[in-house]
């Protein structure tokens, strides 16, 4: 019994150094205004959730547009020059890539973006899961 509880607060102390990965891996970048039309809702204003925290979707996510108004919990994992804030942030999908071929998997808002790199227009790595 005390051997499985030393097992147990090793795998915790480890995990913590670790950083388990629980969700997807993508990559992401920011994208520039203007954000309207989407292709979610258009021309609304309304769809721009508060503090203006939302995405633009690769073809992967996208589901046929059934990612519209999605709910993702995201934080950066790496990039280049170490441009990663910690925490995480949620955000909301207003929109499908409009680039062809799409830059990354997910493209973040201006303020998105700001919230989870140090750098403009770097390309990162980012976990991220549906809520």
């Amino acid at each position: 019994m005390v051997l499985i509880a030393i097992t147990i607060i090793v795998v915790s102390l480890l995990s913590n150094e670790i950083g388990f990965v629980l969700g997807d891996i993508g990559t992401a970048t920011s994208y520039e205004p203007p954000y309207l039309p989407t292709k979610c809702n258009g021309n609304r204003q309304d769809q721009f959730p508060p503090g203006n925290l939302f995405v633009s979707v690769s073809e992967g996510l996208w589901d046929n547009g059934a990612a519209c108004g999605r709910r993702y919990r995201l934080r950066c994992l790496s990039g280049n020059n170490k441009p990663c804030k910690d925490g995480t942030i949620d955000v909301r999908v207003v929109d499908f890539c409009r680039k062809s071929p799409c830059p990354s998997t997910i493209l973040l808002s201006n303020d998105a973006f700001s919230s989870v790199s140090c750098s403009s227009s770097a390309k990162i790595n980012v976990e991220y899961i549906q809520i």
